[in-house]
This record gives C-alpha cells, structure tokens and sequence, in this order.
C-alpha cells in the first residue's frame, strides 16, 4: 500500500504543478537521415563463391541446419552484394543426418534453462544422399587445408559427399568451375589445428611431415604444407582476375570450448578429504617431494573449489619410484603398483591448463578399470589426456596458427586482388567483449551471444558480426562503402543467438 501512496502523491503534485504550465508545445520536427548510396568501385559480384570450413556453411550449435546456413555469413554477403547465391541446405532444422533409420550425425543443441542439449529428434537429412546443382557456398565442415584439392574427398566427407559435383570432385575444383568474379577464402587452417586442441592435445603435432596422407584426424598440419596449399588457392581463385577477401585464423583456445570448465570444480567435504589425504594423497606427495617435485599434487580441502587431478604426458614418469617407495613402507605390491601407474604422471591442474567442455559430464564420474577410492575421475583417478590442453600443448597450436597466419598475411600483401580481414583480432577482442550496434557480444558460453552452444562455432548474429568485418576489410582495400551506405552492413537485430526447440 506504501507504494501505491506515492504514486498517488506523487500524480497530485503532478496536478497542481500542471496549472501552471503551458501544456501547449511546439512540433519536434523528425530528423531526417540523409540516404547514402551503395559505391561498390567496381567490384563485380555476378558469381560470388564462399570457399571454407564450417564457419562459411554456417554451421552452429553443433550442427548444420537450414536456419543456420540461411544466417551463414557468405549468404549475408550475398544479401548486401544483390546477387544470387545457392547453397546445399539441409532437409530440415534438426540438423544432424540419418542413415536410414540410424543416427549418422547427431541433431543440434539447444538451451534446456540449464545448458546446451541435444535436441531429441531425428535427423531427415540422409547420409548419402546427393543433391543436383552449383552451389556458391563451398563450405564443408570439418576441412582441413589441404582437404579442399583432395579428389573425391566426398566419400571423407559427408558434408561435401552431398553436393559434390562428381564422386572425383575437390572441393576447390567445384568452386573454380563457377568462374567466380568474387571470393571468400575464410578459415582456412582453422581445422587445421582445431581437432589436436579439441582433443586435448591426443594427436600428433606433424610440424616437419610434408606428406599429409600420413596425418591422423586431430593432427596439427605442417605449416610448409599449409603455406604451399594456400598460397596456390588463392593464386587459382585470382587467377581470371577475380578480387576476393581471406581471413586470417583466431586462437581456438580463445573459444568458449576451452575456458568454460574450471581448473578447480571440485566441492569435497571435510571427511572426504581428510580420508584421501591420508590414504591417498599425504603418501604421494611425500615420494614426489623426496624426489625433488613437491608441486606436482597438493593436499585436498574442505572447499568447492579443489583443483582437479590429470595425467600429464610430459611430466617425468616416476611410476616405478612411487611403487618402490610404498612397498618399501609395507603396502602389497598389487596396490603399490596400481597407485605408481596412476600417480607417476599425475599432478593437479593450474589456471593454465584448458579443460576441454565435454570433460563437464566425466568429472566425479567413476571408472571401472580400478577400484575405489581410485576411481574418481579428476580427484583420485587422473583425468587423460583427451580432457584437458596443457601449455605444452597450447603453444604447439599458437605456434602453428602463428605459422598459417604469416603465410596468410603474405598472400593478402602480395596480391592487389586480395583484402585481409582480421578474425584473430577480433575474436581476442571478444574474449573481453566487441560491440555490435547495441549488443555487447563476448565468447562466454551461452551467455555471451558470439559463440553458439558448441563451444566452438559463432551465433547467427556472431556470422553477421563477421560480414560486417568482412564489409569494412573490401572497403579499406577496394574502396566500397559498405560501412557507410544505408543499408550496408547487417544489423545484430536481425539474427539470433538461440534457436527454439520447437524449431524442426
């Protein structure tokens, strides 16, 4: 009732105030917004083609779906350069593929209040099925550089495998065939180092291996063999004369999929940490400080936030020491053993350690390949190598991505034809947060409106954040306007960062 009392003085002093004022104003004339005409300088858009990953496809929240290709940033460009453009849509917007009555590839994630789910659906796009037509959006999820001149690399990849033109077609070959007067060349090398750093660092860095044929799927590509592929890319895109725009490649572990996890989520009570300590941990960390590494593990608390337990390949395996000294303290030989195989390479993680996103459904879960109290993954059983992205491993991905970024950024310099735009710098900016017309967009997990809910690829308004950057990169080199013209840059309103479940 309080509130309502002031409201209610608040309108009478509003009335006794008004008979004495002239409620009679003038006319607020509208502004007027001067229209500013589109300059394009010549740049001949008639046959633009998007050549790439799966950021140029368009695909999001884990998946490839008609609504996220429809807000891919090469059809976004193609809406601001008044050209048709054709891309491979999928058969519905559960994305994913079947193949029959199987799940091939699963369906995209949605938000459940709580985090990102799998929507429950099934997919009705076919794996295997090929769909008729040139399609201006050559970009096929999951290519790695060198993948793109690959001979019926659609038989690799399903996403290709449905819109190549022939089973003997590359990717760059269907591309050229349209005689494109316009290009897009965007990140390329992204994969390249994405599926080692995704993986926790489980595949092999291939830096001095020129023969990619030889390279595992979560490999990191030699830079060499990254150099000559893209530099004979873009000299073949050229060619005839056509003028295009390359991106350079972010830092993936910027992404949302490596700094979501806490290095430290693990609550324990007084009790539970007390009987590891003593049973478990106080044994260890006594063999590991007489052997001169006291750092490596630390004694558990009563707290939320214990840090959490990993296998580091390049620390210095003190397997047999650690069994030697307990037997030599009287424990049986099967469990002194057992405890020197977990602990000889194990040590808790540091704010620089990057724990990988899926590693959020395998923390405090148990292991069957050893007893209790060993089992814990992440407290008392080490969490692999696949869960986590140490700093050795990290910089072997900086480095790479540093290798590709040079070569990058000397082809751009070297070709009058072609404009650089800068995605490194733009994804390290929204690390801390970019502005987009009244948004301010950050690579928090669902939250932060850049990157979708896989962690890993950008939001609807993430890829018009992106041609916007691509617009003003044509501009500075080929002297457009897009970034001045009405209507010439997409506006963040207009694209989603979160797709409805109902949404099929």
């Amino acid at each position: 009732m309080k509130n309502y009392k002031y409201i209610g003085l608040f309108l009478m002093s509003l009335g006794l105030v008004s008979c004495d004022v002239n409620n009679e104003l003038d006319e607020i004339e509208a502004e007027m917004i001067e229209e500013v005409a589109l300059n394009t300088n010549g740049l001949d858009f008639s046959s633009y083609v998007s050549v790439g990953a799966s950021f140029t496809s368009g695909y999001t929240d884990g998946a490839l779906f008609i609504a996220a290709q429809e807000s891919s940033f090469p059809n976004i460009l193609a809406g601001k350069f008044g050209t048709d453009f054709t891309q491979p849509l999928m058969n519905d917007n559960i994305g994913g593929m079947s193949y029959g009555t199987f799940e091939a590839l699963p369906p995209r994630l949605y938000f459940n209040g709580a985090g990102p789910a799998r929507l429950d659906a099934i997919p009705t796009t076919q794996l295997g099925d090929v769909i008729s037509g040139s399609f201006n959006n050559m970009g096929i999820p999951g290519a790695k550089s060198f993948h793109l001149g690959v001979p019926g690399y659609g038989a690799l990849n399903p996403y290709f495998g449905r819109m190549a033109s022939s089973p003997g077609a590359t990717v760059l070959g269907d591309a050229l065939a349209q005689s494109p007067t316009f290009f897009t060349l965007s990140e390329i090398g992204g994969n390249d180092v994405l599926g080692y750093a995704t993986s926790g660092g489980a595949g092999v860095d291939q830096t001095g291996n020129y023969n990619p044929a030889t390279y595992g799927g979560n490999d990191i590509t030699d830079p060499n063999v990254f150099a000559q592929v893209f530099s004979d890319m873009t000299a073949a895109l050229t060619a005839n004369g056509a003028k295009g725009v390359v991106a350079n490649v972010p830092y993936v572990t910027s992404l949302s999929y490596f700094t979501t996890v806490p290095y430290n989520p693990v609550p324990l009570d007084a009790a539970t940490s007390g009987a590891l300590n003593a049973q478990l941990l106080g044994p260890v960390i006594q063999i590991l400080t007489a052997l001169g590494e006291p750092d490596r593990m630390s004694l558990l608390e009563e707290s939320s936030t214990n840090k959490l337990l990993i296998k580091d390949e390049d620390l210095v395996d003190f397997s047999a020491q650690i069994s030697g000294a307990l037997q030599g303290a009287g424990i049986p030989a099967a469990q002194a053993g057992l405890i020197g195989a977990l602990y000889g390479q194990a040590r808790h993680a540091t704010a620089d350690d990057l724990i990988v996103l899926v590693t959020s459904g395998v923390i405090g879960t148990t292991t069957a390949t050893v007893p209790a109290p060993f089992n814990t993954q992440g407290v008392t059983y080490p969490l692999a190598d696949q869960w986590v992205l140490t700093t050795v491993e990290q910089a072997k991905v900086k480095t790479a991505t540093d290798a590709y970024n040079v070569t990058i950024e000397a082809v751009a310099a070297s070709n009058p034809n072609v404009a650089l735009v800068d995605f490194k710098a733009l994804m390290t900016e929204a690390t801390v947060g970019v502005q987009f017309d009244e948004y301010v967009m950050n690579t928090s997990l669902v939250m932060g409106g850049l990157v979708s809910l896989d962690g890993v690829h950008l939001t609807g308004r993430g890829y018009a954040l992106m041609a916007n950057k691509i617009l003003a990169a044509m501009d500075a080199e080929f002297g457009s306007n897009f970034t001045t013209a009405t209507g010439g840059l997409a506006k963040a309103g207009d694209y989603t960062t979160n797709y409805s479940p109902s949404l099929r």
